[in-house]
């Protein structure tokens, strides 16, 4: 009887090809966001608040893949073989890779070319998230799942720090390297997934339509208001407050670090979060939760201010690491609250609800971004960025006070009970 995931080796093969496509992600998205600033610079003679906008638009064009395509993804997961829907969805994001190799190397790049490249590199990451996510609880016996999904974080938290660094140093050789090191891992991640033994989904019960249930996630989080309150709460943070769309504007104009140092701001956050995972998981929180999360936020933002006004590079890098750790200590508690909060018969669809709150704040944050940094500058957008998410903070302590009297990770059996009684069929 195995005592580690490890010790499987379809798990194995699993933790390879997650760490593989997340390494081939993460290096393609800094790549990409570098491009459109700089070709809007360079070809297009864009201003730093023009060109900034033009990262804005990336967003925006990576949202809509995964605002409309998101239900659907889910209910392919649930469908479908999801070992086969991971691969179809690594081999689309491979041709874009490969594409966006050629066209660099080509020396062809163009905005909307780039655009159109991003918008289909986001419809396949919505269709290997939730396939991926899935496989692992089908290939590990259930007393040894919670040490998979930490090990599976630990590919992904890795995956991210490293992806951004490598991209960057690839692109600096040659701007079409990053491309071609990514289409390669990409075909890695599809040939370690072939041998994992098949993943098919459980029947499915109730009403299987995406859009349905989707409806229904949105009906119960609406009528919950601590569900209400801490999905949106991350949800206005970061949408109003993330500083990650303007890092290639302070790379490239402000900082002076290029592609290189790009990579390493990139990165830097994921540190700083994977440190204080690591601090989680020796001494896990126990006590008055819901504050320490309010507080995490509004340390989120006055970390955005300060690496705003920073105007060197390693004290930029530090307090992108403070913000991931903070990022990290809010999300750590918003999640755990959410999952035991809400009836087990309703976690699947409040999760997807939850996750598109995440994918909106992410991806819209870099429009919201894009659009203030062309009204106040890149530098005015950030700091600007920071006070609203210190706002928010309070404002969701006061709109909110179940935040605040969440006290442990342990649900209170009255909200359990209402939540069973009040859910409705599908």
């Amino acid at each position: 009887m195995p005592t580690s995931p490890l010790q499987i080796r379809d798990f194995r093969l699993y933790w390879l090809a997650r760490f593989f496509a997340v390494l081939a992600t993460m290096g393609m998205v800094v790549i990409i966001g570098y491009q459109v600033y700089d070709t809007a610079r360079a070809a297009y003679g864009m201003s730093i608040k023009e060109a900034s906008l033009m990262l804005g638009l990336l967003g925006a064009v990576q949202f809509v893949p995964l605002a409309v395509l998101t239900p659907v993804a889910g209910w392919t997961a649930d469908r479908f073989e999801r070992r086969t829907v991971a691969r179809f969805a690594n081999g689309v994001d491979m041709l874009v890779a490969l594409t966006l190799g050629l066209v660099t190397y080509a020396q062809v790049l163009s905005l909307p070319l780039l655009f159109t490249l991003a918008a289909l590199h986001g419809v396949a990451r919505v269709f290997t998230g939730p396939s991926m996510s899935a496989i692992a609880p089908n290939i590990v016996p259930p007393e040894l799942l919670p040490k998979a999904i930490a090990l599976s974080s630990i590919a992904w938290q890795s995956a991210t720090v490293a992806g951004p660094a490598i991209g960057g140093f690839l692109y600096a050789a040659h701007p079409a390297l990053p491309y071609w090191g990514a289409s390669g891992l990409m075909l890695c991640a599809i040939l370690l997934l072939t041998p994992v033994r098949r993943v098919m989904p459980p029947p499915m019960t109730g009403h299987p339509h995406p859009i349905r249930q989707m409806v229904d996630g949105l009906t119960y989080v609406r009528r919950h208001r601590f569900l209400l309150g801490a999905i949106t709460l991350d949800l206005f943070a970061v949408l109003l407050g993330g500083a990650t769309a303007m890092l290639p504007v302070f790379a490239r104009d402000i900082l002076h670090v290029g592609t290189e140092g790009l990579g390493l701001m990139r990165g830097a956050p994921a540190i700083g979060a994977a440190l204080m995972a690591g601090l989680f998981a020796w001494r896990p929180l126990k006590k008055d939760v819901g504050i320490k999360m309010l507080w995490a936020v509004a340390a989120f933002g006055l970390i955005t201010i300060f690496f705003g006004i920073s105007k060197n590079f390693g004290l930029s890098l530090f307090v992108l690491a403070l913000l991931g750790a903070a990022d990290m200590l809010s999300v750590y508690v918003r999640s755990s609250l959410v999952q035991l909060h809400t009836p087990d018969q309703m976690r699947g669809r409040v999760s997807a609800v939850s996750g598109l709150a995440i994918s909106a704040s992410n991806e819209l944050g870099e429009l919201q971004s894009g659009l203030a940094a062309a009204l106040l500058g890149p530098v005015g957008a950030v700091v600007a960025g920071g006070g609203a998410a210190v706002i928010i903070a309070g404002l969701w302590s006061y709109l909110f006070p179940e935040l605040k009297r969440a006290k442990t990770f342990d649900p209170p059996p009255e909200v359990l009970a209402n939540a069973v009684m009040q859910e409705k069929p599908a």
